[in-house]
């Protein structure tokens, strides 16, 4: 068997962010079945390295694998996202507390160019590229704290919730508040722990009140065009 070189995994990578952009941005349904001769079709690999692909959509919670049916669009349940952001508001709030005493002086200019980059993809009405970045932003509040543990945790569960919130047709949801984000920023600066502990939770709080669970994206979508 051929060995899997740098550039396959590259281009694997590729796959998997454009199907990611795709879910985000709608235009990939929750439920839609992604087969591996389709994905190979539509971006022109073999049917191995679309399982591949496959593989590290289901190792994000993208997708789910189901045994003898296939591979489809993971499609949360009301239930399933008010788990995942109880589980933020439990630890979210204590990993901002962390990061206001952890914060060196580099870190704080990386939240403030993190920002610009924010503010600029609300201002050219970016929704994908809002709702990335704003879900970066908490990955680099982790960061920060510098524990592996809660940071392998914090990516998940905003993988999780940028699914979410893309796939619930909520304006209001679709990225966090600017100013939000800003305010637990200037907290961290000053080292005000309990103010961004409780920025953060009043904020998590905010994410999912927006979301509006009653109107889910259903429609069917032909993957050779829609990657072609």
């Amino acid at each position: 068997m051929k060995a899997t070189t740098a550039k396959d995994m590259a281009e694997e990578e590729a796959i998997v962010d454009q199907i990611y952009e795709a879910i985000i941005d709608q235009r990939l349904t929750p439920g839609t079945k992604l087969s591996e001769s389709e994905l190979g079709k539509a971006f022109k690999v073999s049917r191995m390295r679309a399982r591949r692909a496959i593989f590290m959509l289901a190792d994000r919670g993208l997708i789910n694998r189901q045994p003898n049916k296939g591979a489809f669009v993971a499609s949360p349940s009301e239930k399933q996202a008010r788990d995942i952001f109880d589980m933020r508001l439990l630890i979210e709030p204590s990993i901002a507390k962390l990061a206001s005493e952890r914060a060196k002086p580099k870190d704080i200019r990386l939240l403030e160019k993190h920002l610009k980059k924010e503010s600029a993809a609300r201002a050219a009405d970016n929704r994908r590229d809002s709702i990335k970045l704003s879900g970066q932003f908490h990955t680099l509040l982790a960061q920060v704290v510098d524990n592996e543990v809660m940071l392998q945790v914090v990516r998940d569960l905003i993988t999780q919730s940028s699914l979410i919130i893309g796939i619930y047709d909520s304006a209001g949801a679709s990225a966090c508040r600017e100013e939000e984000h800003e305010e637990l920023v200037e907290a961290i600066r000053t080292k005000n722990g309990e103010l961004a502990h409780d920025l953060m939770l009043e904020h998590i709080h905010h994410i999912r009140d927006n979301i509006d669970f009653d109107s889910k994206t259903k429609k069917s979508t032909d993957i050779v065009s829609l990657f072609s």
